[in-house]
């Protein structure tokens, strides 16, 4: 195993990385590429706005494709998928499974797959984080020191609560409809936004910090 391989995954608002087999994360507008020219290759699964001005001569930019395997992406045009969803689709089917997985990441943006038992991905949801909805509507403050599960005596509350249980009822009623479709289904969670939502899920569910990472390597062992 080539330990000086870098794994990179640059969302819209982190940068998470595996390089030494060492996880690690940072702000994606403070991340600086340079630091890692002792790289003997770099696999970058890049779903920001972020250029690089820095190109290592070994750097690869990974996208979805129309097979991992036998995992099949729905997407008539495969490379409109998002690698980050691709590649955590990736990590989850190598999990050796015989049932039908649920893939969610919680960032910016929330996204759902769903992948039948057979490897075939069946397709999935789009719609915006957390802190995308709220800061759609600048002249209305967070406040985050609510009680939960209440009404909102002031408007801080009232948007605090709001935009949460909007968030919360969209992920657990969606699960609860895919649940039902699919009695066997496994589902995994992924993302930055869990962590202030996990108290609110409904439903069984395993977290994985870092599949995007971990698809990036698989699909470096297998097909890059």
């Amino acid at each position: 195993m080539n330990n000086n391989i870098l794994y990179l995954d640059i969302g819209n608002t982190f940068a998470k990385w595996k390089f030494k087999n060492k996880y690690s994360s940072n702000l994606t507008s403070k991340f600086d590429i340079k630091k890692f020219q002792k790289a003997s290759k770099v696999l970058v699964s890049n779903v920001s706005t972020k250029e690089f001005d820095y190109k290592f001569s070994n750097m690869q930019s990974v996208h979805a494709s129309k097979n991992y395997k036998g995992l099949v992406n729905a997407y008539k045009e495969p490379k409109y998928l998002g690698a980050d969803r691709w590649l955590a689709m990736i990590a989850c089917y190598e999990k050796k499974h015989n049932s039908s997985f649920l893939v969610i990441d919680i960032g910016t943006a929330v996204t759902f797959d769903l992948v039948d038992k057979a490897g075939i991905h069946k397709g999935g949801l789009i719609f915006p984080g957390l802190d995308k909805i709220r800061n759609s509507f600048s002249a209305f403050n967070v406040n985050t020191n609510h009680e939960l599960f209440s009404l909102g005596k002031n408007t801080a509350d009232a948007w605090s609560l709001g935009t949460l249980s909007l968030i919360y009822n969209g992920i657990n009623q969606n699960v609860q409809y895919l649940q039902s479709k699919n009695p066997d289904l496994m589902i995994y969670i992924t993302g930055g936004g869990f962590h202030e939502l996990k108290d609110f899920l409904n439903f069984s569910y395993t977290y994985e910090k870092n599949l995007v990472l971990d698809g990036l390597e698989l699909y470096d062992n297998n097909v890059g």
